[in-house]
């Protein structure tokens, strides 16, 4: 199982990204996907997952403001951030479990400057 994540970069306040997370190895359509952040000192967190079934769930911190989606044809997971803020600075992983075991991608850094 592998899964590579890009689309991390450096952007204003206010902004936007794209997050995009690619995945082999596994029947990807039946397979929940997460996003997770790690801040500078800070404990990784969940910042939201989809279903199989397209149905999202979202951290507090990011309810509103991000937004992720799915393409199983194209394998592809998504993370739409708007309306970025400093505190969204992390370096951002896309995530899944299969056969009972955690699989991550090797993580994304976004940087929002003030």
């Amino acid at each position: 199982v592998q899964l590579q994540a890009s689309g991390g970069g450096l952007v204003q306040a206010g902004g936007s990204l794209r997050l995009s997370c690619k995945v082999s190895g596994l029947n990807f359509s039946i397979n929940t996907m997460r996003w997770h952040r790690q801040a500078p000192g800070q404990t990784r967190e969940l910042v939201g997952v989809i279903s199989s079934g397209h149905t999202t769930d979202y951290g507090d911190s990011v309810k509103g403001r991000f937004t992720i989606s799915r393409d199983n044809v194209k394998r592809m997971v998504y993370l739409q951030m708007n309306s970025l803020k400093p505190e969204d600075t992390a370096v951002y992983y896309c995530a899944t479990t299969h056969r009972g075991r955690d699989f991550w991608g090797r993580g994304t850094l976004v940087t929002v400057s003030s």
